[in-house]
């Protein structure tokens, strides 16, 4: 059992596990110790100097982030010579930044901006001493901005200690330090999987998503062209925090009328794809699993986790499910069944989605994304772009009254909603897999011993006699441990295994809304489950629209047309 410790800060006395840092120990008193380098999802670095604390009896001031706290003492986070020590670091940041806040994609969600007004910084008095640096815009996914870069190294870390990629580093000495790619490359030449974690744990806008809502407007305002968007599961359990919403606030019906409002001429659902997406992965997993080939078999409804695969373990790829994402089946599907459907000229459809993942705008433009006859989906926008979008428009989003999906590709299950989730995928697989090989109702609909937040979990799953085992990874750093233990000969016998290549899974991807609250990832996920159980529809094999994509259309899961359009042969990457 871990000590307990008592300690005082600013005149309280708080008591925590031996350990804990004085930062930590702050905010069990309701104390705020800001911070520019340290991040609660990174190891603490104590490089910005921005949250010293007066400790008694010290020399110097301490980093709050890393000082572990001892009995006995005595702290003061807010001291005259605390005080101007922070207004003197965040003073010299200020120097050497931009300052075009106002046209900044991170303007009111600035770290930096924050902290220079909380802290009372009405000017700077030193002169700018550092070199001027291109843009990066070589990537489909992301903007680089060395010029706002502050040097905190958050980028850095979680590249390298969580997702195990290590793109970015420090670079050069003095007012020339930048952090850069190898080489000072471009992310497009850099081993980047494009999931944009970077530009979510960026404190300024030194890394941010890239902005493509000026071509969709285009796309909208041009009269000869229909403009149909999808919406993936996550975005309606985080879309509302651009708006004041609280964390996990289930906005589905507030953002269909929104996309409405903004000129879309239809409005569907991605939760439709990601229930065929499991009627052809389960059929191909038992397939598999049959004829005992190319097992265990991994998801791939993660394209950063595609990427990660073809870059570091291309000799590995063969176990990857052929089946696309649900956003390139819908895609496919809008501009053939869809447009015959609803009798429309294909060659007139612009297809968008909305997704939480930087990595579809790079997944959208890939070469074997065509199978439609067409690039499958034209733009993606990220439910930042998305948030902003809305605002630009003028629409007060909290007082939006809600609406349905369009019929036809606008239905979903609960399955499909959880998708967004770690564990999602697996589940709703489970949920299908179960009834399709044992004939039977499921006895417990919620497979709750694959939930969670562990970075690697595994189950044996009994399908009345077929057993199973299955892993869940989320983050590429725990993608790297499934693959070294298939490389190694899957020692644990694993048969399917389901990957995310963000933490928590989409509900945290590159284009989500930044929140500075510590539990974000788990209640954008009990909002899912809970949207889950309240959806009248929960098994994937049960969506009424996707049987009628069947019967008119597929024939049958994992057919020829089927193969045409909806699955596809992982064929190398681009880099």
């Amino acid at each position: 059992m871990s000590k307990t410790v008592t300690l005082t800060i600013d005149n309280q006395s708080v008591s925590v596990q031996a350990g804990v840092t004085i930062w930590g120990a702050a905010r069990k008193l309701g104390i705020n110790i800001p911070t520019l380098c340290h991040h609660f999802d990174v190891k603490p670095y104590s490089g910005c100097r921005v949250c010293v604390v007066e400790v008694v009896g010290a020399r110097a001031l301490a980093a709050a982030c890393s000082f572990p706290v001892t009995d006995g003492l005595v702290v003061f986070t807010n001291s005259p010579k605390v005080r101007e020590a922070r207004r003197l670091v965040v003073e010299l940041l200020l120097a050497n930044h931009p300052h075009d806040c106002f046209t900044c994609a991170r303007n009111q969600n600035c770290e930096l901006q924050a902290l220079a007004q909380d802290l009372g910084i009405k000017e700077v008095r030193f002169p700018q001493s550092k070199p001027t640096w291109p843009l990066d815009e070589t990537s489909p996914s992301l903007v680089r901005d060395p010029n706002k870069c502050i040097l905190c190294g958050r980028c850095v870390r979680f590249c390298s200690d969580k997702q195990t990629c290590s793109v970015y580093t420090f670079a050069n000495r003095g007012f020339s330090s930048t952090v850069t790619p190898a080489f000072g490359k471009g992310l497009a030449d850099a081993k980047c999987t494009m999931c944009g974690q970077c530009s979510v744990i960026c404190p300024v806008g030194a890394i941010t998503v890239k902005d493509d809502t000026e071509k969709v407007l285009a796309a909208i305002n041009d009269p000869d062209k229909i403009v149909v968007v999808q919406t993936a599961p996550a975005t309606r359990v985080a879309l509302g925090e651009l708006f004041g919403e609280s964390t996990g606030t289930i906005v589905t019906g507030k953002m269909v009328t929104a996309l409405k409002r903004l000129g879309f001429d239809r409005v569907l659902d991605t939760n439709f794809t990601a229930d065929l997406t499991i009627m052809e992965e389960a059929t191909e997993f038992l397939k598999r699993l049959k004829a005992n080939t190319h097992m265990p078999m991994i998801t791939s409804c993660s394209p950063g986790w595609i990427n990660f695969m073809e870059m570091y373990y291309p000799d590995l790829v063969q176990h990857h499910s052929t089946c696309k994402s649900p956003q390139q089946m819908f895609g496919a599907l809008v501009k053939t069944w869809y447009a015959k459907n609803q009798n429309l000229d294909p060659a007139k459809i612009v297809s968008v989605s909305i997704m939480p993942c930087t990595a579809k705008k790079f997944e959208c433009q890939r070469p074997e994304m065509r199978s439609s006859g067409y690039q499958d989906v034209d733009y993606v926008l990220t439910t930042r772009e998305l948030g902003s979008l809305i605002k630009s428009f003028g629409l007060n989003f909290s007082e939006l009254p809600s609406s349905e999906y369009d019929p036809v590709m606008g239905c979903g299950s609960g399955a499909g909603t959880i998708f967004g989730n770690t564990g999602g995928v697996m589940e709703a697989a489970l949920r299908t897999a179960y009834e399709v090989v044992t004939g039977d109702t499921l006895p417990a609909i919620e497979f709750e011993v694959i939930r969670g937040l562990g970075g690697l979990r595994e189950a044996e799953i009994d399908l009345k006699g077929t057993k199973i085992k299955v892993a869940i990874a989320h983050g590429l750093g725990n993608a790297r441990k499934v693959m070294e233990e298939i490389k190694a000969g899957n020692p644990r016998n694993w048969n399917f295994i389901e990957v995310m290549a963000c933490p928590g899974g989409c509900i945290s991807g590159g284009g989500q809304p930044i929140s500075h609250d510590i539990n974000y990832r788990s209640k954008r996920i009990a909002a899912l489950y809970t949207d889950d159980r309240n959806l009248p529809l929960r098994k994937s094999h049960e969506n009424p629209e996707v049987k009628a994509l069947l019967d008119d259309f597929l024939k049958e899961y994992g057919g020829h047309k089927s193969h045409e359009l909806l699955h596809t042969a992982l064929k190398g990457h681009s880099h």
